[in-house]
């Protein structure tokens, strides 16, 4: 469902995504599962039926459909309508979007290489990255401070030898397990004299330079999201060229900001994917099993989880897609407050629509047979990643009293021709 009439181009692409997803990804995942196998081998293993899926995905034209019109690098697409796209893929979260190479963080950190980085930075990261040959991480939050302020960061990015040195610990760096993960994009501070926004910085470090340590993989509810996963980095006294500094010295901020913008909307279409599934599920299972003499949909609070799950899933939608046609019209920038009510939302209603669903499924519904256990904790998740909720309601509430307060004063001058 589209606010806007899509392209003939989009729709075609919406069609081929689909069948691909459906009669290719989903059907992938228990081989997928299987291929990892067990213990440490989960964090070295890239399953074979994922490099013949993202060969399939390019021969379909469904490769780096992400990067927007606004990069010649690019799909030539605009946010609203890979907000569309990227929907789909969320019907299998851990299969499709890498099939496509389109999975976070990569997306993100391709499209810092893309906005802001130097021609041997993309000459270096951004190439493979884009040819689905290495992955990446972001290195940003860590263990010692509350992370959700930025400004609390404290890793040291050092000048030392022509270069910087980097010194700091990390964790719950998204990609930092994967066998192919070659980069990361840290964030720590140049100078602590600086104004607030204006200390951090983003350098660009090899994975495998001296003195980088992936200490440990850390679980979700239990899961480990191998090979990718979610782990604990250690920077002791890594050394890197000045090169790899990303636009300058104390644009941190700047960076993250443009970063983070577009991919909110990215994990929140992906969310609406789960949900959509989730709810098919759900309706697949009430029509199906049998209790005190009648069919569980024909029981009335059943038939109000299925409604309410449509609705809210319906609105969450129009939010998402509004914040993604003001990204292309005004820039992320200027729709700070859409992205975020969209991106505190969204989450919640999937983790809703999630819940019902386990309920149906009794048992069953906590356990591998499904995906709907593994949805809800990446669901929960994702109401700390990328940003708390308490965190992006009190900037809705700011943006909302100062447009407020700006509507008022507008109304007062012009009530009053004397303060004109």
């Amino acid at each position: 469902m589209s606010l806007v009439q899509l392209s003939p181009r989009v729709q075609e692409l919406q069609r081929r995504l689909t069948e691909f997803v459906e009669n290719e990804c989903i059907p992938a995942e228990a081989e997928y599962q299987k291929a990892l196998g067990e213990g440490a081998q989960r964090w070295k293993t890239v399953p074979p039926v994922m490099e013949r899926l993202k060969a399939r995905a390019r021969s379909l034209g469904l490769w780096n459909l992400f990067l927007t019109k606004d990069y010649k690098e690019g799909a030539g697409l605009t946010n609203y309508e890979y907000a569309v796209l990227c929907e789909i893929m969320g019907r299998s979260p851990a299969i499709a979007p890498e099939a496509c190479n389109c999975s976070a963080p990569d997306t993100g950190n391709m499209e810092v290489f893309a906005k802001y980085g130097s021609p041997a930075q993309k000459e270096k990261w951004l190439v493979p990255l884009m040819e689905g040959k290495i992955r990446s991480a972001f290195a940003m939050t860590e263990p010692a401070v509350a992370s959700s302020d930025a400004t609390n960061i404290c890793t040291k990015i050092t000048p030392s030898r022509g270069g910087y040195l980097v010194n700091g610990r990390k964790w719950w760096i998204s990609g930092a397990g994967h066998p192919r993960c070659a980069v990361f994009l840290t964030m720590g501070k140049t100078d602590h004299s600086a104004s607030k926004y204006s200390q951090q910085s983003i350098v660009v470090v090899p994975a495998d330079a001296p003195g980088v340590t992936v200490v440990r993989p850390l679980t979700v509810f239990g899961y480990d999201d191998a090979p990718h996963g979610h782990c604990e980095v250690l920077f002791e006294n890594v050394w890197v060229p000045k090169e790899s500094l990303i636009l300058g010295e104390g644009r941190g901020f700047e960076v993250i900001q443009g970063r983070l913008g577009p991919g909110r909307i990215h994990h929140c279409m992906r969310s609406l994917g789960m949900g959509e599934r989730g709810l098919g599920l759900m309706i697949e299972r009430v029509q199906s099993r049998t209790t005190f003499g009648r069919k569980i949909v024909e029981h009335g609070v059943v038939l109000d989880y299925i409604a309410k799950s449509r609705m809210e899933l319906e609105s969450a939608r129009m939010l998402v897609l509004r914040a993604a046609d003001m990204i292309d019209k005004v820039g992320a920038k200027h729709a700070k407050k859409e992205i975020a009510m969209a991106k505190v939302v969204v989450p919640t209603v999937v983790l809703g629509i999630l819940d019902r669903a386990i309920q149906m499924y009794g048992a069953g519904g906590v356990g591998q047979d499904t995906p709907l256990a593994d949805f809800w904790a990446g669901m929960r998740t994702l109401r700390i990643a990328d940003g708390p909720d308490e965190v992006h309601t009190r900037q809705i509430a700011q943006l909302e009293i100062a447009e407020q307060n700006a509507k008022r004063s507008k109304k007062s001058t012009l009530s009053n021709p004397a303060k004109l």
